[in-house]
């Protein structure tokens, strides 16, 4: 579809199919943190956490079917720009049905995260949104993907995690400090935490 002037129009109204999601649970189990995908009082509360109406430069860490990314489009200013990074080769493929210039769909490890936004010429975000489940990985992994998170991140730029477990805080709270916020979403199956973190010029 295009727009009235001529570019691509972003197909970000379409929601997630919970049967594509639960197809890709199936497959990789322990890449998954639910079989259903995130609710929109989910996806509010994220977007609300991330402050993405002013952001320029945003990265998603496991964006599945692409729910929340496409919630993620429409939030964003036209301008901005939003590199996904998925392990999974078929969730990555869903995510290229997503038509919208703002968006870069990168299969690939979330630990790699420098050399990934070097591939794409992307300077560092001031917005890194995961939704990987910490509590799936192993410690040192999970380690890495902290410490590449706090590598890349722009100035006062901010780490968002939802997460159902708290792994992360404890992976995470000895790289970054203690987050500045954690708030529990019930009206998400299955309910969600969503952590805040500032990368401040202290460290």
């Amino acid at each position: 579809m295009m727009e009235a002037d001529g570019s691509p129009k972003a197909d970000s109204n379409r929601r997630t199919s919970p049967a594509a999601f639960f197809r890709g649970f199936l497959r990789e189990p322990s890449q998954v943190g639910s079989v259903i995908p995130s609710s929109r009082f989910l996806e509010q509360r994220i977007v609300d956490a991330s402050g993405l109406s002013t952001a320029k430069r945003v990265v998603e860490l496991g964006p599945g079917t692409g729910g929340t990314t496409r919630t993620f489009l429409r939030h964003l200013g036209q301008d901005a720009q939003l590199l996904s990074i998925e392990l999974s080769p078929y969730f990555h493929e869903l995510l290229g049905e997503i038509a919208d210039p703002r968006f870069t769909n990168h299969l690939g490890r979330a630990e790699d995260l420098a050399a990934i936004l070097a591939l794409h010429d992307m300077e560092q975000p001031d917005v890194i949104i995961s939704g990987i489940p910490f509590s799936k990985m192993p410690k040192a992994v999970a380690t890495r993907v902290a410490q590449a998170v706090k590598a890349s991140l722009a100035e006062n730029g901010r780490f968002i995690a939802y997460q159902f477990c708290r792994d992360v805080a404890w992976i995470t709270d000895p790289i970054m400090g203690a987050p500045s916020s954690c708030k529990l979403e019930l009206r998400n199956f299955p309910p969600m935490r969503v952590y805040s973190w500032f990368k401040t010029a202290d460290g």
